[in-house]
Parts: C-alpha cells; sequence; structure tokens
C-alpha cells in the first residue's frame, strides 16, 4: 500500500506482505537511518532547548539575587563613605524594578518548560524509544521465523513423522503469526514517525516563541513612562558623577606630577641635607626602620618594621600583624646616634629609668636625624600642648640663641676655622640632644673671662682626654705580668676598690666636651666652660655624643661602657674639685678635676667636664659630694685608727723594754747573791753513808754559772 507524506511523496512500507521482501527490506533500512537520523538530530535540538531553559532559569534566579542585594544596600556599613539617603533610596526603586522583572523571568521560565522542553522530551522519551524498542522486537520475531522455515524444511517423507510435522507446521503458523503482528506495528510506528518529527521540531519552536512573546507583553506592561523617565534622570547622574571623576583623576594626576618633580631628590636613599633640609620641629612620624635583636650573647639581626609616634609611646607594627604594639615609652627618654658595625644610620633609644634599650637604624641620614629630633621634642612632653611643632620651633631656636657664644669667643673661632677643619675630632657615638638656656651667671659680670677659661684653649668633644692616659700608663705599669681580661673588663683598678665601697650609685650621663681652665674657685668656671662647648657645637654642627654610665664611688668616678662594661675613665674622688649643675637646665652638670702632676713645670692641670644626664645634674652633684663626705670622714677614720695603732704599738715597745730592764735586774741580783754565796767556806755535806762530799773544779765553775750551770751539772751526775 502506497501513501503521501504531509510533506511530500514519500513512500510507505507495506502492511500487508505476510514476510518482507528483498524490497521491502531495503525500503525499511532507508526508513531505520532515516529513525536514526531523527534520533541523533532531536537529541541536539533537546541539548540546544535544555541550554536556553536553564539559562533562563539562571537569569530568573540570579535577578532575584540582584534584587535582594539592592535591598540589603542600606544595612551595610563602609568605612570609607557614610550614609547616602539618595543612593540608598534610588538603589530602592531600582530593586523595585529588577524584583519585576525577576518575576516576568520566573513566568517566562514557567511558559518555557510547558511549552517548549514538554513536547521535545515526550517525543524524545517516548516515541524515539518505542521505535528501538519495536526493532527489537521485531528483529527477535523475524529470527524466529527464520528457525521455524528452516525446521519445517527438513521434515521427512516417512509417515511416522507425522506428529513432528504436526508440530513444526504449528510452530511455523506461530512465528509467522508473530512476526507478521510485530511488522505491522514497526512499520506502523516507522510510517507516524515521519508526522511526529515535524510536530515534535515545529511544537517547542512555537511554544518558545509564544513565551518570548508574552515576556515582552508582560515587561512593556510593568516599565511604564515613569520608570522610563526615572531611567533617564538616572542616566544623567551617571554622566555628572563621571565627569566628575574625570576632573578628579585630571587633578591627581596633574598633583602626581608635582610631587614627581619635587620629590626626585627624595627618591635617593641619602639625600644631600643642604637641598632636602631635616625638620628638627616634628613631634610625631612614622615609617619603617629595622630593628635589632639580639639572638645570642654577641650575635644579632635586624627587622624591618613599621614605627610609629602615638603620644608618648613608640608604636611598632611588624609584616602581617593587623594593629601595631608597645615598643616603649619615650617620656623623658635619652636618644642619640649610634656606630654600629654592620649598619649605618643607627640610633638608641634608652629609656628613663634605664633598664631599657632599643637600638634602631634609618634608611638615611637625614631620617635618622628626624627621629632623633622628633623622639627628643616627644621626650620634652611638648606633644601635649595645643600647638606642639610650633613650640618646638620656638624651643629649638631659643635653644640655638641660647648657645650663641660672646662676640669675643665667636671671633676667636673665627680665627680657628681654618685650622679646625684640619683638627681631628674623635667621635665615637652622637646624639641630638636639647639644651636649655645657657645664660651667664651674675657672678661673670664681676669674674673676667679670661680668668676662667684660658684664651684659645682646645675642646675635646672626644670620650678620650689627657687624664685617662696617665690612668692608662699606670695600668700598664701596673699590669705587667697580668693577664689579660678576655671580657673587657678593665685591670687598672683593683677588685677589691669597689666592692669595699659604701656608696655605688649609677646614672646615666652623656658627654659633651671638657676643656681645660685656669680657676678652679668657684662654680663659675663650669657655667662658662658649659657655654663654650654649646656654642663650639652649634658652631661646628656637632651633634654626636657619648653614652655612658656614671659611677660613683668612695673612690672614684668611673664612665662605664653601656654595653661592654668596660671603663672608659676613672677620675680619683681626690681630684675632684668643684661639681655643679646649670642654674635653669637641670640636665647639664660638670666638675672640675685637678692633677698635682701632669706639665713639665710641675704646675697643676686643671680640667673641666661637661656632661647631660637624664636625671636632676642636683642629683648626681650630691651624689658626689655625699661620697667626698664618706671619702673624707673614711680617710679622718683612717688616720685616726693609724694614730691609735702607732700609739698602741710606742706603749707596747715601752712595756717590753720595761720587761726587759727588769728581766736584767733580776738577773744581775741573782748573780751577785751567787757571787757572794761563792765567795764564804762552805763545809763539806755528809751523803747518805755518813761520809763527805768533796766537789770538783766542774762543779764549783758550775755553780758559779748560775742556775743554768747547775742544771748542767746536776745533768751531768745523772749521767754518772
Amino acid at each position: 500500500m502506497k501513501g503521501r507524506s504531509p510533506g511530500g511523496d514519500v513512500p510507505n512500507l507495506n502492511l500487508l506482505s505476510f514476510s518482507p521482501c528483498c524490497q521491502t527490506r531495503s525500503l525499511l533500512g532507508v526508513f531505520e537511518e532515516d529513525a536514526a537520523a531523527i534520533s541523533n538530530y532531536s537529541q541536539k535540538l533537546f541539548q540546544a532547548m535544555n541550554r536556553i531553559y536553564d539559562a533562563q532559569n539562571e537569569l530568573s534566579a540570579a535577578t532575584h539575587l540582584t534584587s535582594k542585594l539592592l535591598k540589603e544596600y542600606e544595612k551595610q556599613r563602609f568605612p570609607l563613605c557614610s550614609d547616602d539617603e539618595v543612593m540608598s533610596s534610588t538603589l530602592q526603586h531600582f530593586a523595585k524594578v529588577i524584583d519585576e522583572l525577576s518575576s516576568c523571568h520566573a513566568v517566562l521560565s514557567t511558559q518555557l518548560a510547558d511549552a517548549m522542553m514538554f513536547p521535545i522530551t515526550q517525543f524524545k522519551e517516548r516515541d524515539l524509544r518505542e521505535i528501538l524498542t519495536l526493532k527489537e522486537v521485531f528483529q527477535i520475531a523475524s529470527d524466529d521465523h527464520d528457525m521455524a522455515i528452516n525446521r519445517y524444511s527438513r521434515l521427512s517423507k516417512r509417515r511416522d513423522n507425522e506428529k513432528v510435522k504436526g508440530e513444526v507446521m504449528e510452530d511455523v503458523y506461530t512465528s509467522r503469526k508473530k512476526q507478521h503482528q510485530t511488522m505491522m506495528h514497526y512499520f506502523t510506528a516507522l510510517n507516524t514517525l515521519q508526522y511526529k518529527k515535524k510536530i515534535a521540531i515545529l511544537e517547542p519552536l512555537l511554544g518558545y516563541m509564544q513565551a518570548q512573546i508574552n515576556f515582552f507583553k508582560l515587561g512593556s506592561e510593568n516599565l511604564t513612562q515613569q520608570w522610563e523617565d526615572f531611567l533617564t534622570n538616572i542616566g544623567t547622574s551617571v554622566q555628572n558623577v563621571r565627569r566628575e571623576m574625570d576632573g578628579e583623576v585630571d587633578v591627581m594626576q596633574q598633583t602626581i606630577q608635582d610631587l614627581e618633580q619635587a620629590s626626585d631628590l627624595l627618591y635617593m636613599p641619602d639625600p644631600d641635607p643642604s637641598q632636602v633640609p631635616v625638620n628638627r620641629n616634628l613631634t610625631r612620624k612614622a615609617g619603617y626602620l629595622y630593628r635589632r635583636n639580639k639572638t645570642g650573647l654577641v650575635s644579632s639581626s635586624w627587622e624591618r618594621q613599621y614605627f610609629f609616634t602615638q603620644g608618648g609611646n613608640l608604636m611598632g607594627q611588624a609584616r602581617g600583624h593587623v594593629a601595631g604594639g608597645l615598643v616603649m615609652d619615650i617620656d623623658n627618654c635619652s636618644v642619640m646616634a649610634v656606630d654600629c658595625e654592620d649598619r649605618r644610620f643607627c640610633f638608641q633609644i634608652t629609656s628613663f629609668d634605664g633598664k631599657k634599650v632599643v637600638i634602631l637604624q634609618a634608611d638615611s641620614r637625614k631620617d635618622c636625624e628626624e627621629w632623633i629630633a622628633t623622639i627628643n621634642n616627644i621626650s620634652k612632653r611638648i606633644y601635649l600642648s595645643e600647638n606642639p611643632e610650633e613650640i618646638a620651633a620656638r624651643v629649638n631656636q631659643s635653644a640655638l640663641e641660647a648657645v650663641t657664644p660672646s662676640p669675643s669667643f665667636q671671633q676667636r673661632h673665627e680665627s680657628m676655622r681654618p685650622t679646625t677643619q684640619g683638627r681631628s675630632r674623635a667621635v665615637r657615638t652622637s646624639s641630638v640632644s636639647s639644651v636649655g638656656s645657657e645664660t651667664a651667671s651674675p657672678a661673670l659680670s664681676v669674674l673676667s673671662l679670661d680668668a676662667l677659661v684660658a684664651p684659645d684653649t682646645p675642646i675635646q668633644f672626644d670620650i678620650i682626654s689627657p687624664v685617662s692616659e696617665e690612668y692608662a700608663g699606670q695600668a700598664k705599669a701596673a699590669g705587667q705580668g697580668r693577664r689579660t681580661n678576655p671580657f673587657g673588663e678593665s685591670g687598672d683598678t683593683p677588685p677589691e676598690e669597689s666592692e669595699d665601697s659604701i656608696l655605688h650609685q649609677l646614672f646615666i650621663v652623656r658627654f659633651l666636651g671638657s676643656m681645660e681652665v685656669k680657676n678652679a674657685d668657684s662654680s663659675d668656671v663650669i657655667y662658662e666652660t658649659m657655654r663654650q662647648i654649646l656654642a663650639a657645637r652649634a658652631i661646628h654642627n656637632i651633634f654626636r655624643m657619648t653614652e655612658s654610665h656614671l659611677l660613683v664611688t668612695c673612690d672614684c668616678l668611673k664612665l662605664i661602657d653601656p654595653q661592654t662594661q668596660v671603663t672608659r675613665l676613672r677620675f680619683p674622688l681626690s681630684s675632684v674639685v668643684v661639681c655643679s649643675s646649670h642654674q635653669e637646665n637641670k640636665r647639664l652638670f660638670g666638675f672640675v678635676l685637678q692633677t698635682a702632676e701632669g706639665r713639665v713645670d710641675g704646675r697643676p692641670v686643671t680640667v673641666c667636664y661637661i656632661f647631660e644626664s637624664n636625671n636632676d645634674g642636683e642629683k648626681i652633684c650630691d651624689s658626689v659630694g655625699l661620697a667626698k663626705q664618706i671619702a673624707f670622714h673614711s680617710e679622718m677614720d683612717r688616720k685616726a685608727t693609724e694614730k691609735k695603732e702607732e700609739q698602741d704599738k710606742a706603749k707596747e715597745k715601752q712595756q717590753e723594754e720595761l720587761s726587759k730592764q727588769k728581766q736584767i735586774e733580776k738577773d744581775l741580783e741573782e748573780q751577785s747573791r751567787l757571787i757572794a754565796a761563792s765567795s764564804r767556806p762552805t763545809p763539806p755535806a755528809p751523803n747518805a753513808d755518813g761520809q763527805f762530799l768533796v766537789l770538783s773544779k766542774s762543779q764549783s765553775e758550775d755553780s758559779d754559772a748560775g742556775p743554768e750551770g747547775r742544771e748542767k751539772g746536776e745533768s751531768e751526775l745523772d749521767c754518772k
């Protein structure tokens, strides 16, 4: 039977033939090949439409999530943005519109599932799967029919096989009927597939287009003219914000160019101080520094950290940490630049009590001096005032004016300037330290300056002084034949000197300088020496000082290296003539040392030493005075003890002489008695037998010799 397909002339499979002929089998192969192609194409079309459906579902979910996030904007707390009501209101409007669009997308997803995905899924899961099942059943029925025909063709002609023949014929009948029925259902499904193919392709597309049309209609109904005006206003606002951003970017670009030109010198690791001056009026500073950490007795490591000042505290923040921690309290601290063996631009901060020391390294000399000046200003608690930088500038300016030398002294330095460049100033450690106003004492108006300090007297800024050379020679002479201490302890002072001392007081001081003076009768010479040393430091830009520990004992004053504990200088307490602190700046103090030897002509050498301390200078002077009093009383007690010992020795000697005199007199009396007794005739004494014993000549001599002779004679008689 021939038929016509809906799309054109397509041959149909014959349903009346009991067994498919060759033509039918050929046509069946064409139909099966077409069914396979339809199945392959339908699978690809299903995947494409499924992607549309999944994308629509994802779009609907993403739109809903966007609307939810826009509604939660007003609940957010941004660190750099305050509450913006206009922005929140605008986003709430957008959230409302997007929420409506999300509803439209949800409706579209439902329509796509019903009108597009359902028809093609039915065609794929029901019709194509039915074709495959019928094909397998038809193949099985054909195989059974072929087996029955083969058995029937092999039947014998004998009559005794009638029973077998009936069974075979029944088998052929059953298999042929089953094959024909299966073939009719299979051929019908193949013929119908040509129609279902067109329906399965066109119906999902029709549903997709209808769902999109409904979506656009729903969207046009929701987006009214009011929303169009709102979107137009928002677009205008965005353009205004973009123009403001472009203007701000242009300003920042110009600022960047100006900063690059102005900061060209700062890119150098160590800029020239003449081109980039040091700001000494800072009360706050922050930046990266290297911190020295001890890892052993002699080994250390450097760690780069971010440091910043916060009030009177120095804070440090290591890499990777969220916040900074307290490094040390820098109120009333001392700060100085130090020379490290392996690093440059290092400075040391010492706490008020001297128990904590921190060594830091800056990137440049300018940065190092600014850190020192800043910490020095903070140590004076200038940061507590209303205008700290202005007050710091005024304090520094007044300090410079205070150390301005007198005209005669300035003229002397003007004449000495060509030679001062060639003069070696052995400065080992340095510091920038504040000095107070150095006003001259009223007594200086009466006394002449030249009467206190000799003209053209050189100033020693190093810790080494001529006095130390004298003790160095004594130590060298005393240390001959003595093993050197490998731990750096000085060997010039006997151990019992410090152990027997009653007073032991330690102070942190910084050596400012020393110079020879002519008069040591009053403290005015100390004030004048302070003024000249500070003025010389200001003129020659010398801010380097040596920090030491001043140990006050009843025997001497010692300057000890705080790191190595080596005694740098030793001043005998008996040589300290005057010790006094400054009248206004109490942190400045000095003392005059007078030695009996030192010049060729035999005149004493008088040297004034000036120091700056963390504590009150009067306390140090009082400690020195107390040490001198203790030493004086100890000396008086020692002299009294020696005098008493001499008197006791004289008495003992006198007693010994009297004892000897008495012994001599006693011996003379005994000798006289013996002589008198020997001069009288002595009758012979009878012995035990009634006979008389005659003394021999030797016995008489023994008797004349005294008690010792008698004892000797008796011993001889005993031997006989």
